[in-house]
């Protein structure tokens, strides 16, 4: 009997062979796997024939785009005379499995079609019973298979009739469903650590916020009621005011500014307004882990351009600025399906500050390519060692194309309050208006009056020493220092951040002396390393690999990434467990 080689299976492979001429169907969607089961043929055809007879029968049906008509041509599609451990299987003289990747949709006419190529029959179909792979017993029979799937003829006319398992989940949600953050922060809660890995800070926001937050919970009632949809009255005002002189811009609070649940809801706003099915997103790596869900979930195609590291001098610690766009490289990415560049400075997990040059660069080529710039830009405050901020849209010509998105938990050190804002010209904001009425509609009243006091307090203290935007960044800047030489100190070799709440530390040598850390044989090295370090050492950090693209995964998993915006009791904590480090480190 004629073999081909087998897959992998997309279905449970202990199914008996059954004394008739069946087609299984399976539609696979990632772990779910639907089956329907239809007769095709008397039992008495010809082993021989059924190759011929499915191509047939596919060849006259109208498959879903870039699926072959040719049974053989069909991907992960391939038939064999038994049922194999080691891949799908056709049984010729009693039932005939065809599995292939993706989702099959058969439309009306398509069903018909279908239908019509198979013989008429009213008797029950028996569906293929389940076998025990040592015992062969045969298990009891499910005479409900005539009820899930049975080809009937009305009125000349073929009908197709089945009860199949309906598709749960939308195709937009195919392939994003891990979360790493939930990975890594269980991971967190069941050991004793100390959490260097998600970011926020342990340390309470400053007075003058919290007690904003305080008068709104309890001063004018009305803030316990909907405001604005698009933003609460003062908040779009002083934004509008503080922004459009560091932008350089007249702002109207009604049309250029729109108040989100945090920066991650103005990003996703932005995505589903204005990134369409096929459009190309470019987006610079290592990047925040969210900018591929949010082009994905819009219909759009990631792009991707790695900063590139510049050598750097023995003994010399890498810094952030040395990580830099290649400009050929870049400008290479841009097509005419470029639909936007998703820009983020200070960049997270790198800390890497753009400079006026490579901003330049980036304004230019989207000028040159007719390509919006969303500017993802909530650590502007957190810049260090003299580092400047520069927003993209305050650069020539670069207003009318660019969303530039803040964050008040960023901002105030209240990562819960969840307050963020997208800035930009109407002809962007209009759209991410009627994304945003028609999703949250409104965000909470005493969260945005809270943020508004904030950034009037801030506002009449810009620039000297007791503002909060001066004084934040002296401060969290001696925490990175102080976490850059206790790491140095176990042979771990951080990245100096120019800016953010992060760093990424270089574990090259722990690679090259413990290559063989338990784990899965694809898990990245850097996530394993990260358990490794969370069992053994009691610190929880982030793989850095999480921040790029999958097939440039396997070229940064020697970093990982630490959140040095804590308190100094944490940092101490931090101490504690690395100094133990170091004692086993010595011979």
């Amino acid at each position: 009997m004629k073999k081909w080689k087998g897959q992998k299976s997309c279905v449970d492979r202990r199914y008996s062979l059954w004394k008739r001429t069946c087609v299984r169907v399976c539609v696979s969607a990632g772990v779910r796997t639907s089956c329907l089961q239809v007769k095709v043929a008397p039992a008495t055809v010809e082993e021989e024939s059924l190759p011929v007879l499915f191509q047939q029968t596919w060849g006259s049906i109208p498959l879903p785009d870039g699926t072959a008509n040719s049974l053989e041509k069909i991907a992960n599609a391939y038939p064999t005379s038994s049922f194999l451990d080691n891949g799908i299987s056709f049984g010729f003289a009693a039932e005939v499995l065809l599995c292939f990747s993706g989702t099959l949709t058969l439309d009306t006419e398509a069903q018909n079609e279908l239908c019509c190529l198979l013989p008429p029959s009213d008797k029950p179909m028996r569906q293929a019973t389940k076998m025990d792979h040592q015992k062969r017993e045969l298990a009891p029979k499910d005479e409900s298979a005539a009820e899930k799937c049975r080809a009937i003829r009305q009125n000349g006319k073929c009908a197709w009739n089945f009860a199949m398992a309906k598709r749960l989940q939308a195709r937009r949600l195919d392939g994003i469903d891990h979360n790493p953050w939930v990975e890594f922060s269980r991971m967190a809660s069941e050991y004793d650590v100390v959490n260097l890995g998600q970011g926020f800070p342990d340390f309470p926001p400053p007075d003058f916020a919290v007690q904003a937050f305080q008068l709104a919970l309890s001063s004018d009632f009305m803030l316990n009621q909907y405001t604005k949809a698009f933003g609460y009255p003062p908040l779009t005002e002083i934004l509008a005011s503080f922004f459009g002189k560091l932008l350089g811009q007249e702002i109207d609070p009604l049309k250029n500014v729109l108040v989100t649940v945090g920066a991650y809801g103005a990003l996703f706003t932005a995505f589903q307004a204005l990134v369409d099915e096929g459009d190309e997103v470019i987006i610079i790596e290592p990047f925040f882990d969210c900018y591929e869900p949010m082009t994905l979930m819009a219909g759009g195609r990631p792009v991707f351009v790695t900063l590139k590291l510049s050598p750097t001098q023995d003994g010399e610690l890498d810094s952030a600025s040395n990580w830099q766009l290649d400009p050929t490289e870049l400008a290479s990415k841009f097509t005419s399906r470029t639909k936007a560049l998703v820009l983020n400075t200070p960049n997270n997990p790198l800390g890497k500050v753009f400079s006026k040059a490579e901003l330049e660069l980036v304004a230019s080529l989207c000028q040159q390519h007719d390509v919006i710039c969303i500017s993802d830009e909530v650590y502007q405050w957190l810049v260090y060692d003299g580092h400047q901020h520069i927003s993209i849209a305050s650069l020539p010509g670069m207003w009318e194309r660019t969303l530039t998105i803040g964050s008040a938990g960023k901002s105030f050190s209240a990562t819960g309050w969840k307050v963020g804002w997208a800035l930009g010209p109407d002809r962007l904001l209009k759209h991410l208006r009627t994304v945003h009425q028609n999703t949250i509609y409104h965000c909470p009243t005493q969260g945005q009056a809270a943020v508004a006091q904030s950034f009037q307090h801030e506002q009449a203290r810009f620039g000297q020493a007791s503002s909060y935007f001066v004084q934040l960044p002296e401060a969290v800047q001696r925490s990175r220092d102080h976490m850059v030489r206790s790491l140095q100190s176990v042979g771990l070799r951080p990245v100096i951040p120019q800016g953010s709440y992060f760093l990424i530390a270089d574990i090259s040598d722990f690679k090259s002396k413990m290559p063989d850390l338990p784990g899965d044989a694809e898990e990245p090295y850097d996530s394993r390393f990260v358990k490794w370090m969370i069992r053994n050492k009691g610190l929880a950090a982030i793989p850095a690999s999480i921040f790029y693209s999958m097939p440039h995964r396997k070229h940064f998993d020697h970093y990982v990434r630490f959140c040095f915006v804590k308190d100094e009791s944490t940092l101490q904590a931090m101490d504690e467990k690395l100094q133990r480090w170091k004692t086993e480190l010595r011979p």
